[in-house]
């Protein structure tokens, strides 16, 4: 009689017992490659063409026809898209190039590398990308370059940037390594500034393992870039090993050693093929992310809203923790997701407050507070095509647990 009594009790609590904390870890990020991938590495490695080939040759093509612009250049990564695409734009000693500082450091180390002087321009406060009022405050006589960086996937206020670009005769230089499949305002990201550089590197949406590429609509700019890329050797030295090549190559500038392999864009072709999708399950699992925080007053979440026409790639989901919300801070926030089984990162710490940037340029701490505000409470959440429902909702059980337990009284 107890027994059968307590049974619907037992019931109801088992139904609103909260599920326990998963016991494997999920990474921040894993690769998603498939078969068809590995078979045409497989199909590579058997030709005996394994580096810069006519693999990579249809991977730019293809590439150049999804991006809809005039040339692309697969390279070693986009750090060397960007340094080709200033030392191809004669930029140099003492010239200056307005970046954001809420960014890797590959963004300003390219400038640094030219002799040239990084200027940072602080963020918006919705979006985190470089703010266009910020970069008009910066322009100097010595300014030849804006890079804008589409952060996390989600495009920058394109043409204001190119507007202000145009009216004081700068270059855009687009730095796009979260933002390959991004649209603005019905154009690709990759067919809107002077040079547009993608990251395919393991983490990104589209991986290659390592490797890159630089896009442009200007002829003479791709053949210098192409030049630039394998040693500065005459055009098509690639060939030399080929039955229609030659021994005989000229060296036509001190270039540098930034090709793709064929190893490389064997799973580029195929990436590429999948990228649609992949953008498609990261949306739903962003979207899966903001309507669990969105009634969390500890938490700002990303919006999903874009302006029209324009399309977020989604390669990371950043949350921010509210100043002050919580009893710990955003290291222990990590540390407590790990304790979880949850991996997560940080995007990114501010460039100005790193040794190198403030020994040698003069930054300091108050510089840019938008950037330094948002950082504080910065936290990059696993979000890849290899999750599944189940380890997003996972991850959203350890946020809201992580929460609950250290609110502050009263907010």
């Amino acid at each position: 009689m107890i027994k059968t009594k307590e049974l619907p009790m037992q019931r109801a609590l088992e139904r609103t017992r909260e599920p326990p904390v998963r016991t494997d870890f999920l990474p921040f990020n894993l690769p998603d490659i498939g078969e068809a991938e590995i078979e045409e590495v497989v199909r590579t490695l058997r030709s005996g063409w394994i580096t810069t080939g006519p693999k990579t040759k249809e991977f730019e093509k293809l590439f150049r026809e999804y991006v809809g612009c005039g040339h692309a250049i697969a390279v070693s990564s986009c750090t060397a898209g960007l340094h080709l695409a200033l030392v191809a734009n004669g930029i140099g000693e003492g010239d200056e190039v307005i970046t954001t500082p809420l960014t890797f450091c590959a963004t300003a180390n390219v400038i640094v590398h030219q002799g040239a002087i990084p200027v940072f321009a602080d963020v918006r406060e919705d979006d985190l990308n470089i703010d266009p009022e910020e970069i008009e405050g910066k322009i100097s006589p010595r300014t030849k370059a804006i890079i804008p960086v589409h952060l996390a996937g989600r495009p920058c206020a394109m043409d204001e940037i190119l507007r202000i670009a145009r009216e004081h005769g700068l270059l855009v230089i687009e730095d796009a390594a979260h933002a390959v499949g991004a649209k603005y305002r019905g154009r690709m990201i990759g067919s809107i500034g002077d040079v547009t550089a993608f990251s395919f590197y393991a983490t990104k949406n589209l991986t290659t393992a390592e490797g890159g590429m630089v896009t442009t609509d200007d002829a003479k700019l791709a053949e210098r870039m192409r030049l630039l890329s394998l040693h500065g050797i005459s055009r098509d030295a690639w060939k030399r090993y080929s039955a229609n090549g030659s021994w005989y190559y000229e060296v036509l500038e001190a270039g540098y050693k930034y090709n793709m392999t064929d190893i490389q864009a064997s799973l580029g072709i195929h990436q590429l093929r999948r990228l649609e999708e992949f953008i498609r399950i990261r949306r739903r699992y962003a979207e899966m992310y903001t309507s669990a925080f969105e009634e969390m007053p500890e938490i700002i979440a990303p919006s999903l809203e874009v302006e029209p026409g324009s399309r977020h790639a989604w390669h990371l989901y950043t949350i921010r923790i509210v100043k002050g919300a919580l009893r710990i801070d955003r290291a222990q926030f990590i540390e407590e997701l790990r304790a979880e089984n949850i991996g997560a990162s940080v995007h990114f710490i501010p460039l100005h407050l790193q040794p190198y940037y403030r020994d040698h340029y003069g930054y300091k701490k108050g510089d840019f507070p938008v950037a330094e505000a948002a950082y504080e409470g910065l936290v990059s959440l696993p979000l890849y095509t290899t999750m599944t429902e189940e380890d997003v909702q996972d991850v959203i059980r350890a946020v809201k647990r992580i929460v609950a337990r250290n609110r502050r009284k009263g907010c």
